[in-house]
């Protein structure tokens, strides 16, 4: 079942068979990042991340760019540091609702994703892009160091081709961000809206409850100190193999036939 709505002229929704499709929709403005645009991906997220139904979240844009990041124009035109502490705020919960999203979080990436759109990437699980996407966070060439921007970059490529990116402004191209750790895939320009859908039909094969137990596992265990993290880790796996899905899993494994997920319900 697929169902398309408007959450606001500038984002874009569609349910789709457990899965939900964000587009953001002002190619005119290359998608920034407006105090609106923050606004309504905030309540959309919000209202995502509540329901037991989702299961994949994607992330995408329309026009010839993924994202330019904040609104400068917007941003110049509030010169008061109040403002751009909220402003960050802001942003940075965007970013983190993301990471704490239930369920996994794939960016579709075309054309350039820049400063806070190179940061939406970086925060998402999973990242594909067409071959001539391109990525920097290029805020230090008009005087501003992507500080925000940097703490998603670092978590996801290495620290120094972090700061070499956020010290020089320089564009990387797809297959580079790939390499680097940016990008989980990398695909024809063309092929981007399968290589999607194939993601997200592979994601919605596997036991939802399983892929949200990695879900909540996943990423606080990397802020934890090793022996914390098997700890975790080993609490998390102990709780999954409770579930449903874990015994009816093995069962078909051990029987040699296909499983049947426990589907999860509306709340």
């Amino acid at each position: 079942m697929s169902l398309n709505h408007t959450t606001d002229d500038i984002l874009l929704r569609e349910d789709r068979d457990g899965a939900v499709y964000l587009t953001l929709n002002r190619p005119d403005k290359f998608n920034t990042l407006s105090e609106a645009m923050l606004d309504v991906l905030q309540r959309e997220l919000d209202a995502i991340a509540a329901d037991p139904a989702v299961r994949c979240v994607v992330i995408g844009a329309n026009g010839r760019g993924f994202c330019a990041g904040h609104d400068l124009k917007e941003m110049r035109a509030n010169p008061d540091k109040a403002y751009y502490q909220a402003l960050f705020r802001r942003c940075s919960r965007v970013m983190q609702s993301i990471v704490e999203m239930p369920v996994p979080v794939i960016a579709k990436v075309q054309g350039m994703a820049t400063a806070a759109g190179c940061q939406l990437v970086a925060s998402c699980d999973l990242a594909i892009a067409g071959q001539s996407a391109s990525f920097a966070v290029s805020g230090i060439n008009v005087g501003l160091f992507c500080s925000t921007p940097a703490v998603a970059l670092s978590r996801s490529i290495s620290p120094k081709r972090a700061f070499d990116m956020l010290v020089s402004g320089n564009f990387i191209d797809a297959d580079t961000a790939l390499e680097w750790g940016l990008l989980s895939a990398v695909t024809d320009d063309d092929d981007l809206d399968a290589a999607v859908a194939d993601k997200v039909e592979l994601i919605l094969s596997k036991s939802p409850a399983a892929v949200r137990f990695g879900k909540s596992m996943f990423h606080p265990q990397r802020q934890m100190a090793l022996a914390d993290a098997y700890d975790f880790a080993g609490n998390v796996m102990a709780e999954n193999m409770m579930s449903p899905d874990a015994g009816e899993g093995i069962d078909a494994f051990l029987g040699k036939r296909r499983p049947v997920w426990e589907q999860p319900g509306n709340a």
